[in-house]
């Protein structure tokens, strides 16, 4: 018989739903029976995508021993932490406030107030490695809630507290200079694997937000050094196995310093920071390359993660036919049945496939020499190094083919707003860069999803949907991220109303979630279920932070707009962690890049033209494809620029120029005169270009 959880959206709850484990979903009835029969919580936290999660699920949830224990003992909760991350950050802080690291599955046990006493990860269902059995361990919860509730309340009550700081933090005294930036990247190379590229050792994760930073510091600077680091890690990364060769997009982290071997989940945050981050590099280099790996990146979205109304699912499994990585591995002998043995002898050699294999007895696809380093030899012959291209394209193609004929990995197909809203921005601005009009119109699709399907009275948004059904309350990244992918939308397509909602989203957050006594903003609405704390989240983890993101899309609407009010917003927040950013920058990579843009002076260009003028798109071509982290666009056709003028005063005064499409390109709101060609905006756009004021 089915469990409370068959009546769930989250695909990954569902999985649970026919375990002898007597489930809740998190809420109000699930409180209420723990305070009515003074049971524990045991609450388990995890995601579609979490291989360890599946293991313990077969281990322990389908265990009638254990189910019968949970049953007996706990009000046993299960939640998914991409549907409410509320509740899964207040108990990983309580967590590795604990043990001092954390991690999914989290198995935490709360008082029926919600305070948590004790916590760990996976437990195995037999003891191993030092590691206690998952039945040891509710055996010694259920001793200890009966026999010692002074010290269960204690240790709750202690919990609680320590959980509060966040909400009590203020504002630092300081001035925001670009010192700040340069003592930020000095702490990040030491942290550098100057071998391997990344940042520590094993597990290595990809970290796009910091290889961002990286990029943005060069272009400041002219330094060459955060440029190398960049450009050897993104390359690193898509030469080894935590990049998938054949279908494009990259798993979730490396396992190992080489990135071979990897998580083999594929995460949409994830392709969508990274495809920016590739995005951006080849903006500032022009190698090939880097192009090559944002659009299988962004074309993997496409073809695997998009739901036929417009929006974006949000994970593929690890896992297909109850083995981690198995669609992706491959034998010697399953690549020469597909290819022929010619054929089959290049693909092994560039891929390194061996009989021993690197995983397992199988091989992980990784490339240990890339074509264009084989390119720089000096005996390289450039009629061999292009038959060899065409030769690896064809095979890559043949062979992704033939794993389609296996069983995929399964798809959580739940969308959520704020991945939404990151990978919207990245298709919008490689659409712009690349002349990618189908990224664009993407972006426009999935906008268009988040603001009908997803959103509700008064611009109020849903954290997540999923067949036809919008479930809880958005939470405070889901409003910046989306705002943050509506703005870039706007400087790719300039359809003023993405740029409007934008605006809305943003007086949500201040209406809702902005503290007006200390500033900052909480991760949950004023109206929101009241849990045991109301946080407020600064760090960038594995994606940016609610006050990140909203300091950022402030920044860029503030200068749009000429919104002053959303950069003081914005300065309000850098100062939360204005002490944090020199010493701990792998926490704040977002943040960085956000005050990176507010310290720079400021450059706007507007551009005038018909939708369909093919000198206007040439023109916006020409900016797009340039690497500007100091730069905010707007446009519209002759006979709107006037009536936009009130609400995007860069527009004001913009006129065509004798007939033709004009772009107007203005420092620190200081114009140069108007151009209509490509090669002349070019110009203005160089780094050693002066401001000629107009006449």
């Amino acid at each position: 018989m089915p469990n409370r959880l068959i009546h769930a959206t989250s695909p990954y709850l569902l999985l649970h739903a026919h375990n002898p484990v007597d489930w809740w979903e998190w809420g109000p009835d699930a409180l209420a029976r723990a305070r009515s029969e003074n049971n524990p919580i045991f609450l388990s936290v995890g995601y579609t995508a979490c291989h360890w999660c599946h293991v313990m699920a077969r281990e322990s949830f389908e265990d009638p021993e254990i189910a019968r224990i949970l049953n007996q003992h706990f009000i046993p909760i299960k939640v998914d932490r991409e549907e409410r991350p509320d509740i899964d950050a207040i108990y990983m802080d309580a967590l590795t406030a604990m043990t001092g690291s954390g991690g999914w599955p989290m198995s935490i046990f709360l008082t029926p107030a919600g305070e948590p006493f004790y916590g760990g990860t996976y437990f195995p269902p037999v003891e191993r490695y030092g590691t206690p059995s998952f039945r040891r361990v509710l055996q010694s919860i259920i001793r200890t809630w009966e026999e010692r509730p002074d010290q269960v309340q204690r240790t709750a009550a202690a919990m609680r507290q320590r959980l509060a700081y966040s909400a009590q933090l203020k504002p630092q005294p300081g001035d925001l200079t670009p010192e700040l930036l340069d003592a930020a990247f000095d702490s990040i190379a030491r942290l550098y694997d100057y071998e391997e590229g990344g940042f520590g050792s094993r597990p290595k994760f990809p970290q796009a937000m910091i290889l961002i930073f990286l990029l943005r510091q060069h272009a400041r600077t002219g330094d060459p050094a955060p440029l190398a680091m960049a450009e050897h890690t993104l390359r690193k990364m898509a030469q080894g196995g935590i990049y998938d060769h054949l279908g494009g997009g990259f798993h979730r982290y490396s396992t190992d310093e080489r990135w071979l071997v990897p998580h083999f989940e594929k995460m949409l945050y994830d392709n969508a920071l990274l495809a920016r981050a590739y995005l951006y590099a080849w903006q500032i280099t022009g190698k090939p390359f880097y192009r090559r790996i944002v659009e299988e990146t962004l074309d993997y979205a496409l073809r695997e993660m998009k739901h036929p109304q417009g929006g974006f699912f949000s994970t593929q499994d690890a896992e297909s036919e109850g083995e981690e990585g198995k669609f992706f591995l491959w034998t010697p002998a399953e690549i020469e049945a597909v290819l022929g043995e010619a054929q089959a002898e290049i693909f092994k050699r560039y891929y390194d496939v061996t009989e021993q294999g690197n995983f397992e007895g199988k091989n992980i696809l990784r490339v240990t020499e890339d074509i264009d380093e084989l390119a720089r030899r000096d005996d390289a012959r450039p009629e061999y190094i292009e038959a060899l291209q065409d030769a690896l394209a064809h095979t890559r193609k043949q062979l992704f083919l033939a794993r389609e004929q296996r069983v995929k990995p399964a798809r959580d197909e739940k969308i959520l707003a704020a991945w939404n809203g990151l990978m919207m921005r990245a298709l919008a601005e490689a659409g712009a860069a690349l002349d990618r009009p189908d990224y664009i119109a993407a972006a426009q699709r999935s906008a268009d999803f988040i603001l009908t399907a997803m959103t509700g009275a008064r611009g109020r948004l849903y954290r997540s949907w999923k067949d036809g059904r919008p479930r809880h309350s958005a939470y405070l990244e889901d409003y910046a991220d989306v705002a943050e992918g509506l703005i870039a939308l706007y400087q790719a397509d300039f359809q003023p109303r993405w740029l409007f909602q934008a605006e809305t989203l943003l007086t949500v957050i201040h209406e809702r979630f902005w503290d007006d006594a200390r500033g900052g903003a909480f991760h949950t609405a004023d109206d929101h279920e009241q849990l045991i704390v109301r946080r407020k989240d600064f760090y960038d983890n594995s994606e940016p932070s609610g006050n990140s993101a909203y300091a950022a899309a402030s920044l860029r609407l503030a200068r749009l707009l000429h919104r002053p009010d959303l950069a003081e917003r914005a300065e309000i927040i850098f100062r939360f962690v204005r002490h944090l950013l020199p010493t701990q920058p792998m926490g704040f990579g977002h943040l960085l890049c956000a005050l990176d843009f507010h310290l720079r002076p400021s450059r706007e260009i507007a551009f005038i033209g018909e939708r369909n003028d093919p000198g206007l798109r040439a023109l916006h071509q020409e900016a797009a494809r340039h690497f500007l982290p100091d730069t905010v666009m707007a446009g519209a056709a002759p006979d709107e620029a006037a009536a936009l003028a009130r609400r995007i005063p860069l527009l004001a005064g913009r006129s065509l120029v004798q007939g033709k499409a004009a772009a107007y390109v203005c420092r620190n709101f200081t114009c140069n005169l108007p151009v209509t060609t490509p090669e002349d905006l070019a110009g203005q756009l160089a780094p050693d270009s002066k401001t000629a004021p107009e006449t």
